[in-house]
């Protein structure tokens, strides 16, 4: 993984000096609320319903065991021994006192982390493929890539204020696990007849209060001019996006507006002008990115798969755990472990301060010291040998970190809702736990296959529920807390953005209207067919109908 050099280090540090003097000042009353809102902002401080909330930045979703005991430590000395995994692939704290968070981002700073652009009017974290590196679909790792984006975008001084946030997704691989089409540039990496890598390019994707796909507007973007490239767009959406009302300030909005061709037009004008200028990659600039993501130092294995057969025959919660949150991984004799975040009872995508440090632990243990968080609220160890995955899963289980529901219905993305947040309008974390409860049976999990279920406590679509499988929205009718359902949203390549049902559900109805809405399913699939692909098939109606039956 990438590892600071000095300047890194020096651009961390003096970022921290700056932001103590201005917590400083803005106590001392030199500075006025709106004035210290947007110095907060850019080093990742929210104020949230309760409390204020720091979110750590965690580049491509990689991190290692000494940064990730650091973070523990933070949690339990500052905070109140917890964190969230954000669908971004960052670290939350929810509880930190402001006069704290200078001492917090110097903590950070010293295992080279930081909280830079994780909020505020600028390019945020870039993210990536959780299996980047190791995934057995991979055409080219992203990480080297992302680490491009990453050193170009941090402090950039002409995109610091732009209209409105900027998020950059890249995917390596032929399934998208990053989410491309829902993101303000989606990047696919692709190879050309020989070999050589370049991108295609989208651009006008997100989701919040107006849901859009993003639209293609290169189809193969030699990979020399990415950044001159992602300038050129960047530049139109500062020029020419919307500043007089947040709500209308995304670059989908003003993609929309001059429509996908007039943007191209003028995107080619801004990259005719920088084409060919200092921003333009260099294969040796190339090489030294790509350098930080070796390989680790893999073994050889004759053959390690008859002991791991031999285990799961013996034990079916191991066979469960292995089939589920267990992948191929491209060098023969290892494999991909998801760790659960979503066992039933707990906020998904919370961890305890000593789980954070027991996976460190194992990370040094199992995986060369390396951890990843995921866009779906997980985390991964990467590189478990075949040998030791019976005594990992018995350790991840000790931990309540090896829930067999990857990809299943209980594996949900779920923001923090109206617990944490100022901005929402219901809660979500109720919700979660209460479809969990009512589908905690892993063969009828099973039975059902892969679905999707998102919650977001309001528009802002924290929670991604667009493009759930099936999606929950909190809204707020005259004080009460009520959820709108939507289905047939999909991240993947074939994207596609749910649909609503109809009229919105009492929270303590959530559970049965989930329960008609898998049974109709169950009564329409054929034989095998993913709840996906029988949505397709047979559209909205089905659904709507079995759901408000009782109630017409």
């Amino acid at each position: 993984m990438y590892v600071y050099d000095q300047y890194d280090q020096r651009l961390v540090d003096e970022r921290v000096a700056q932001y103590r003097d201005q917590t400083r000042r803005f106590l001392a009353g030199e500075l006025t609320e709106a004035q210290f809102l947007p110095l907060r902002l850019q080093n990742g401080l929210y104020v949230q319903r309760l409390a204020p909330m720091l979110r750590i930045a965690v580049p491509y979703g990689l991190l290692n065991s000494t940064q990730l005991r650091k973070v523990a430590d933070i949690s339990r000395r500052y905070d109140k021994g917890y964190v969230h995994i954000s669908t971004r692939q960052n670290i939350q704290i929810n509880w930190p006192m402001l006069s704290d968070t200078p001492d917090i981002l110097e903590e950070l700073a010293s295992v080279q982390m930081h909280a830079i652009q994780t909020s505020g009017n600028c390019i945020r974290n870039t993210t990536t493929d959780q299996f980047a590196g190791v995934a057995a679909d991979e055409l080219e790792d992203p990480r080297p890539w992302c680490e491009i984006i990453r050193q170009w975008s941090t402090f950039h001084p002409e995109f610091a204020f732009l209209p409105r946030k900027f998020k950059i997704a890249v995917c390596g691989s032929e399934a998208d696990r990053a989410a491309m089409h829902n993101h303000d540039i989606g990047l696919e990496l692709l190879l050309d007849s020989g070999g050589t890598p370049g991108f295609r390019v989208l651009v006008g994707g997100g989701l919040g209060r107006t849901p859009m796909i993003g639209q293609e507007i290169h189809p193969f973007l030699e990979w020399q001019h990415l950044l001159t490239y992602l300038e050129s767009i960047l530049r139109v959406y500062n020029q020419h996006g919307r500043r007089d009302n947040k709500y209308k300030a995304r670059i989908k909005i003003l993609v929309k507006a001059m429509g996908i061709e007039a943007f191209r037009s003028r995107v080619e004008e801004e990259w005719d002008v920088i084409r060919d200028g200092p921003a333009t990659l260099t294969e040796a600039e190339l090489e030294r990115c790509k350098g930080f993501f070796t390989s680790p130092g893999y073994k050889k294995f004759e053959d390690s798969k008859p002991a791991v057969a031999t285990q799961r025959d013996l034990d079916l919660a191991f066979a469960r755990w292995l089939d589920r949150n267990t992948l191929p991984h491209r060098v023969p004799g290892y494999q991909i472990v998801n760790l659960s975040l979503k066992a039933t009872g707990y906020a998904p995508g919370d961890l305890t301060d000593k789980q954070l440090e027991a996976i460190a632990d194992l990370a040094d243990q199992y995986s060369f010291g390396e951890i990843r968080t995921t866009h779906q609220q997980n985390m991964v160890l990467a590189d478990v040998e075949h040998s030791a995955l019976h005594e990992l899963w018995l350790k991840l289980s000790a931990l309540g970190l090896a829930t067999p529901n990857i990809g299943y219905l209980t594996d949900i993305i779920c923001c923090p809702g109206g617990d944490f947040c100022a901005l929402a309008n219901a809660k979500s974390i109720p919700i979660a736990e209460a479809i969990q409860t009512r589908f905690d049976n892993l063969d009828y999990l099973y039975d059902l296959g892969p679905i999707d279920l998102n919650i977001s406590g309001c528009m802002n679509a924290c929670g991604h529920h667009h493009v759930g499988h099936i999606g929950i929205l909190g809204v707020d009718k005259k004080g009460q807390e009520f959820y709108q359902v939507s289905l047939g949203g999909n991240q993947g390549k074939d994207a596609s953005l749910g649909k609503i049902l109809g009229p919105a559900f009492a929270q303590e109805d959530m559970p049965e209207v989930i329960g008609k809405i898998i049974d109709t399913y169950l009564n329409h699939r054929t034989e095998d067919e993913p709840f996906l692909d029988t949505y397709r098939r047979i559209g909205l109606q089905p659904f709507k109908e079995s759901v408000y039956a009782e109630a017409n």
